[in-house]
């Protein structure tokens, strides 16, 4: 071969080797990427509340002492079981005693007192009854006087003095009778002394039987404070000696529950529950009560709702920490779809915080997976707003005060720097709520009423239901989008109640490269070559 044939050779291997190259890689650049795909199926969705609490008798009573004194003797210790009015400790009781002994004396001696009076009172009367005969004697004597002077058999001077006897006489009668009533006073007033000191001697024995502690309930003793020999003082208040916990066999759960999940619960829900003592075993109860009673700690508000249960084998201790699953609803052969299907978007379609905001600062959800995350790309804020704009007819005026609340919600939603999950959801929330307030403020009575109804939709059985969008692979093998309504979820599917979705279809649940990813990552992490 001639160098000019060579040559000419070597050139054509060459172009056909970069044709070959840039064709495989212009095919590479255009061809589809693959997928990762799950399946739209029917089966049961449970949704749950999942928190922590802590395990406690249903009853705990106190038991303290009402005097104050040395213990002398403690009967029961921790575990022991009790039975109502058992004793179960025992103050020195010889002061009590004493002081019972003392109000004794004291009563007898003014019974003493009562008796000594009424005789004074028998003999006042017997005072009376002369001064009545003295004064009947008297005005006798004053009446046959005064009859003998009109016939001038005496003077003037003897009927004068007849008359001062007779005056003198009723004057002393007086005297008696005020005696006797002084008397009588003095024998009411030793008496009332005499109940005085009976009460006195009844405190002394109801403070002299109160050395004696008693268990006001029957159950087990779970906490025992005091030791022979110790002094309890009972000045301002009944000093804790023990903890009786009535009925070990009947438990209940207080749990906290996040005050964005408590409008879930409902007395009578089925829950569940583990302890770090007993893995792998779930315990079940049911709610048997919310209390109103908020428990602010750091500006986190939570709710107790508490978790009736039982504990036949007593093997639940009060105090453990549990951690507490309520079902809220639950869904039989649903038509689901995997939540990943929910938050997956193709390269190109993820501006979504901007518009997923919007949404919702209008005051309609966002799909799942976009109320944290965003979603939609920016036509679905355009849209909301478009429709809110049609269907409030707002005014020009209206328009740009929307305008400027959207925006303004959705920079702030966007700038929260909170790495808790949990509290960004609630400042979202918060947010959002502020901004459907102030979008019902600038409208007028009859399109507040339009907005008040254009609220998230409810599917039966009260649950919410909002918009999503799912991506399937189209016939050239690109993502195309549908819509679809989402009702009650859980943590891996949620369930379809609208759209075109059937059962069997394959959805988009991630790229290969982003599933290879996530998976080396579950595996180990990135690994570092030193």
């Amino acid at each position: 071969m001639s160098r000019k044939q060579f040559i000419s050779a070597a050139v054509v291997i060459a172009v056909l080797t970069a044709g070959a190259a840039a064709y495989g890689w212009w095919g590479a650049r255009n061809a589809a990427p693959g997928y990762r795909l799950g399946k739209v199926e029917r089966g049961g969705i449970t949704a749950a509340v999942s928190a922590s609490g802590t395990v406690n008798p249903v009853t705990v009573v106190q038991v303290g002492s009402q005097v104050s004194g040395q213990l002398k003797e403690v009967y029961v210790d921790f575990n022991s079981a009790v039975e109502k009015d058992q004793v179960i400790a025992r103050i020195d009781p010889d002061s009590f005693a004493l002081r019972v002994n003392q109000a004794m004396a004291d009563v007898e001696a003014a019974r003493a007192t009562v008796l000594t009076q009424r005789a004074n009172v028998a003999a006042l009367h017997a005072e009376v009854s002369r001064a009545r005969v003295g004064l009947a004697e008297a005005e006798r004597e004053f009446q046959r006087n005064k009859t003998l002077h009109e016939k001038n058999f005496v003077s003037a001077a003897a009927l004068d003095k007849a008359e001062f006897s007779y005056r003198t006489a009723q004057e002393q009668v007086k005297v008696a009778q005020a005696q006797l009533a002084v008397g009588e006073s003095q024998v009411r007033n030793v008496e009332a002394l005499v109940k005085q000191r009976d009460a006195q001697l009844s405190q002394a024995k109801v403070d002299l039987e109160r050395t004696t502690i008693r268990a006001p309930v029957g159950g087990i003793v779970i906490e025992k404070s005091v030791e022979p020999g110790q002094t309890v003082a009972a000045s301002l208040q009944a000093p804790k000696l023990f903890v009786i916990a009535q009925d070990l066999r009947r438990m209940q759960v207080d749990t906290s529950i996040d005050e964005a999940e408590v409008g879930r619960i409902r007395e009578g829900q089925q829950a569940t529950f583990t302890v770090d003592s007993f893995p792998g075993r779930t315990f079940r109860g049911t709610v048997g009560q919310v209390r109103k009673a908020a428990l602010v700690v750091q500006n986190v508000v939570t709710y107790t709702a508490v978790i009736a249960t039982s504990n036949p084998d007593l093997e639940l201790f009060p105090g453990m920490t549990a951690n507490v699953r309520i079902v809220v609803d639950t869904r039989e052969n649903a038509l689901k779809v995997p939540n990943a299907a929910l938050r997956f978007r193709p390269a190109g379609a993820a501006q979504a915080r901007d518009a997923g905001a919007s949404q919702e600062a209008a005051g309609a959800p966002a799909p799942e997976g976009e109320s944290k995350k965003g979603g939609g790309g920016p036509q679905a804020g355009q849209a909301q707003r478009e429709r809110l704009t049609k269907e409030l007819q707002l005014t020009p005026g209206q328009q740009a005060k929307l305008e400027a609340i959207l925006n303004e919600t959705r920079d702030r939603i966007r700038k929260l720097d909170t790495e808790d999950k949990g509290e960004r959801r609630r400042q979202a929330e918060r947010l959002r709520a502020e901004s459907r307030a102030r979008i019902a403020e600038m409208l007028n009575p009859g399109q507040r009423k339009r907005y008040e109804e254009m609220a998230p939709r409810r599917a039966g059985g009260g649950r919410s239901v909002t918009s999503g969008r799912v991506w399937v692979v189209d016939d050239t093998g690109q993502p195309k989008a549908v819509s679809v309504r989402i009702g009650l979820a859980d943590g891996t599917h949620s369930e379809v109640v609208g759209g075109t979705l059937q059962e069997g279809t394959e959805v988009i649940l991630a790229t290969q490269a982003d599933a290879k990813a996530r998976t080396q990552q579950v595996k180990g992490g990135p690994r570092f070559g030193f």
